[in-house]
């Protein structure tokens, strides 16, 4: 009895088989616009020409990388901005310990306070917009 012969490398495609070549001819600086976007996303040539013709031409490709290193830098800046409200908070305590605490400290307070938290929410919506556009 023969054994079976193991094939190697990627399966043979049965349907969707890429056999067509399309051509275009493009300036020096339609050229190097593509190469751009094609480094900055991290895809290939092929890839960014499909999914700009073919699939939807008004969805937006991001460099999920880049995009990743901005969130991480916005939440530094979030964290930064609430360790300086505890600071304040902490500096309104003493202040109202030792009897000094002025109404209108505490009003300005409230209100940077508040401005934060509208600030901090309306990002969180951004964030997951962004995710929801990824994902899709």
């Amino acid at each position: 009895m023969k054994k079976a012969i193991k094939k190697v490398g990627r399966p043979e495609m049965t349907s969707g088989k890429r056999t067509k070549i399309i051509k275009a001819r493009l300036t020096e600086d339609e050229f190097n616009q593509i190469l751009i976007i094609e480094k900055s996303l991290g895809i290939t040539r092929m890839e960014l020409i499909r999914t700009r013709v073919l699939y939807n031409s008004s969805k937006v490709l991001v460099n999920a990388g880049g995009l990743l290193k901005q969130l991480d830098a916005i939440g530094a800046e979030m964290g930064r901005g609430g360790n300086n409200i505890n600071q304040l908070a902490r500096h309104a305590n003493i202040l109202k310990n030792d009897g000094l605490l002025t109404e209108s400290v505490v009003r300005e307070f409230n209100e940077l306070f508040g401005s934060y938290i509208t600030i901090q929410q309306e990002l969180e919506k951004a964030i997951r917009h962004i995710i929801r556009l990824m994902k899709s």
